[in-house]
């Protein structure tokens, strides 16, 4: 039989393309899942492994789809090499169990956890150099402005929260945050006084 085998690393990407590459391919079964690549422990890739009998094919769309680290993908492709599976990946071809198909395999193997490595370094050079200007905040841009959220709690003098919302479109859990914090910040303003 022939398996199918699709991953992206989070929830937020889409393993669309990659199925339809698999079915393309007439796979008989696809696996798929959103689990880093980096945890050797993705549990459809390991009932997947499981299922693998002499003779089936395991295809995946690209070599780092299979495994991230050269030493894991070594080891898997020696696994099933050993049990009689053949692997094809898609933009690779058919890895071979000859002396050439298996350092073709290294090397791109090698390639792939090179290429993944440099992606990190990049991103946490470009993090260091963003943490670098005074204004850098980490996570998600604020939805609304400081004089935004003022001008909306100025309104809660005479608009219920609801109110205030319709006319602003800031939710009111974020008005009571702010008025939470406002408060906070007048006591603290009198104590020092």
């Amino acid at each position: 039989m022939k398996y199918g085998y699709a991953r992206v690393s989070t929830t937020h990407q889409d393993l669309e393309v990659q199925l339809q590459q698999l079915k393309k391919e007439n796979c008989d079964q696809i696996f798929s899942e959103k689990y880093t690549g980096t945890n050797k422990k993705r549990e459809e890739f390991q009932n997947l492994i499981n299922l693998l009998q002499e003779g089936d094919t395991l295809v995946v769309t690209k070599l780092d789809r299979f495994a991230r680290s050269t030493q894991d993908a070594l080891e898997i492709i020696k696994d099933l090499f050993n049990r009689n599976i053949k692997v094809h990946v898609l933009n690779m071809g058919i890895i071979e169990n000859t002396p050439t198909g298996r350092l073709i395999f290294t090397i791109f193997s090698a390639f792939a956890e090179f290429e993944r490595d440099m992606i990190v370094e990049r991103t946490q050079e470009g993090k260091m150099l963003a943490k670098q200007n005074p204004d850098f905040r980490e996570g998600r841009p604020k939805k609304f402005s400081r004089q935004q959220i003022n001008h909306a709690l100025s309104l809660l003098g005479n608009h219920s929260y609801k109110q205030v919302e319709d006319m602003t479109g800031i939710s009111v859990s974020t008005l009571v945050r702010a008025n939470k914090k406002k408060r906070a910040e007048k006591i603290i303003e009198k104590e020092l006084i």
